[in-house]
């Protein structure tokens, strides 16, 4: 995807969203120092040039009973574009997988998994990964807190 050309207060509205999802508007127009109907205006056009591709709740995993998080390196067999399709297409039917990323090196794949415990995460790794085909070897690496947490990306507002 092409870099889209953006102003300042385009990247002041990204930021500000990006920090703060829910505010209203108003709000993100005066913080932008723009009126609201304007900015509103960019809001959409944003959204349209695949700029902003959606909202999100950051719920803390941990309230809703998942306390493990899972770093897992799965390598692949084969690494035809047909077979890394294949495993990507089954990775987005399972539901702890939360992302899943094709990487260069040691691995095909890196894939943040939560389970409730780390039972869970044995019982998805034998009845799902492991069995999954085309997979050759896994790598499991138990998370132990979260450093930092700070989705989406640098937005440069100067």
């Amino acid at each position: 995807m092409p870099k889209v050309k953006l102003d300042r207060i385009d990247r002041k509205i990204l930021n500000d969203l990006q920090e703060q999802g829910r505010m209203t508007n108003v709000e993100l127009a005066q913080r932008a120092g723009i009126s609201a109907p304007p900015c509103l205006r960019r809001v959409r056009a944003l959204e349209e040039a695949g700029v902003i591709k959606g909202y999100h709740a950051d719920i803390d995993a941990s309230t809703l009973g998942f306390g493990v998080t899972v770093f897992a390196q799965v390598g692949l067999s084969s690494q035809s574009e047909t077979d890394l399709k294949k495993f990507e297409d089954l990775v987005r039917s399972w539901p702890l997988v939360r992302e899943c990323y094709l990487v260069s090196g040691e691995a095909d794949f890196i894939m943040k998994i939560v389970a409730e415990d780390w039972d869970s995460y044995q019982k998805f790794l034998t009845t799902h990964l492991t069995t999954a085909p085309n997979v050759s070897h896994i790598k499991s690496a138990l998370g132990i807190r979260v450093a930092k947490h700070k989705p989406g990306v640098p937005v440069d507002i100067e």
